[in-house]
């Protein structure tokens, strides 16, 4: 069964994951505008008729700026745990607010189906009101999204270790944040561990955690201030040389862009 994804969006400015079989499909947060939603949707022909459910990670503007919006103009069932569904509800930049009867509970560590999908969320170090990823089990495929990741926990480990295809975000490069124009306290909220992975950490949490069934991966998040597309993966790639793992012969690698989308990618 092939697998379908690709991203609309992966930064501060709006991040939207989308991922399809042939004939389910869900969306991960929506954070950029639902007309940039709509517009895409018509360019890349999807049919939100199979689109099952809209996850969401956390309560942050950029990954729930639409949610609301996205929810009453399709009648999408929303999935989040009580926490996040909670946090949505004061975040004043998401004015639209699910309905009632659209908002469904989950709990992390407890697996659930929508359509073709099983799914895992599992909790992640992040300076929202809660935060979580989600591993998507279709299959043979293991597709685990983890975003706005403060540290390398042990779930982040466990679930490198289990996916087949993951996201993973790779935020921001050491020197250009030191030297950056971000003020002292900006920066110690980015490197905290409720923050960000900056691409050294990213990259070493792939070394540690590499296995033969891991197939792609997309670094996702990028600072636009504090990173580049090809710094991000010229440092992952380097510290996986280093340890003799070769990106694009090993797994494939690739980043996702900012404000337009990614692929798709049909796995």
């Amino acid at each position: 069964m092939p697998l379908t994804f690709f991203s609309l969006g992966s930064g501060s400015c709006g991040n939207c994951y989308y991922i399809a079989t042939e004939t389910d499909a869900i969306i991960v947060d929506c954070g950029i505008s639902l007309r940039r939603f709509k517009k895409y949707l018509q360019e890349y022909g999807i049919k939100m008729g199979k689109v099952r459910a809209l996850l969401i990670t956390h309560d942050h503007a950029d990954h729930i700026k639409a949610a609301g919006k996205l929810s009453n103009e399709y009648s999408l069932p929303v999935y989040a745990t009580p926490l996040v569904h909670e946090g949505m509800d004061r975040n004043y930049q998401a004015a639209v607010k699910i309905p009632l009867e659209h908002r469904h509970n989950i709990e992390t560590d407890e697996p659930f189906e929508i359509g073709s999908f099983k799914i895992t969320a599992f909790s992640l170090p992040h300076d929202a009101s809660e935060n979580v990823g989600y591993h998507i089990e279709v299959g043979d495929y293991h597709f685990t999204i983890m975003t706005d990741v403060g540290d390398i926990t042990e779930n982040v480990k466990h679930y490198i270790a289990q996916s087949t295809h993951l996201i993973l975000e790779a935020n921001y490069d050491e020197e250009m944040l030191q030297q950056g124009r971000y003020p002292d306290i900006l920066k110690e909220r980015i490197t905290c561990g409720r923050g960000h992975l900056s691409n050294k950490k990213t990259a070493q949490a792939l070394v540690d955690n590499f296995h033969e069934n891991l197939k792609h991966v997309w670094l996702c998040h990028l600072s636009e201030e504090n990173n580049h597309p090809e710094l991000a993966r010229k440092t992952v790639e380097t510290v996986l040389h280093s340890y003799g793992i070769i990106a694009g012969v090993d797994f494939k690698l690739d980043v996702l862009r900012r404000k337009i989308p990614t692929g798709p990618f049909v796995l």
